[in-house]
């Protein structure tokens, strides 16, 4: 049996037909950073036996994916910066506390037993704002896109709004 008969005697699943085609796109360009017009995917997908319109539903639910990457890269961004103020809050307080008790005494007494207490709440925080899986951090995300896109909505009719009151 020839190389070109065990070959063409293969066969791939879907998944790994995808795999190896994404593979090879990467390798056919040596320069990781070319892109490829609309026509060419095209032209790709027509050697593949893939209608234009199939294309055209796979980059719209594409787009829709890179959409919602940005806004869990936003959320996340967002989760730090308010972990960061509660965080300075934390630390402002207690170092306050302790001082108060230090100054108050010559030692510390009752502002450790603050200090533990805060601490535990700090350590929920962090476990709360690092979790980035399961139904609690769907619900945060969900919530805070509402939000968002509540915001944005009401930014761009005040938008219009002033762009037609200058006209």
């Amino acid at each position: 049996m020839t190389a070109f008969e065990s070959n063409s005697l293969r066969s791939y699943s879907q998944e790994e037909v995808q795999q190896i085609l994404q593979l090879a796109i990467a390798r056919q360009t040596h320069d990781h950073n070319q892109e490829f017009s609309y026509q060419q995917i095209i032209e790709i997908a027509a050697e593949l036996q893939i209608s234009p319109e199939i294309v055209k539903s796979a980059e719209q639910d594409w787009l829709g994916q890179q959409n919602e990457v940005q806004q869990r890269k936003a959320f996340e961004v967002y989760r730090w910066s308010k972990f960061k103020k509660r965080l300075s809050n934390y630390t402002i307080v207690n170092i306050f506390l302790l001082l108060m008790d230090l100054i108050g005494g010559n030692t510390l007494s009752w502002s450790l037993y603050i200090l533990l207490f805060c601490s535990l709440a700090l350590v929920l925080d962090i476990w709360n704002t690092f979790q980035t899986k399961g139904e609690e951090y769907e619900t945060a995300f969900q919530k805070w896109n509402r939000k968002h896109q509540i915001k944005q909505t009401i930014n761009t009719v005040l938008n219009k709004w002033f762009k037609t009151w200058q006209a």
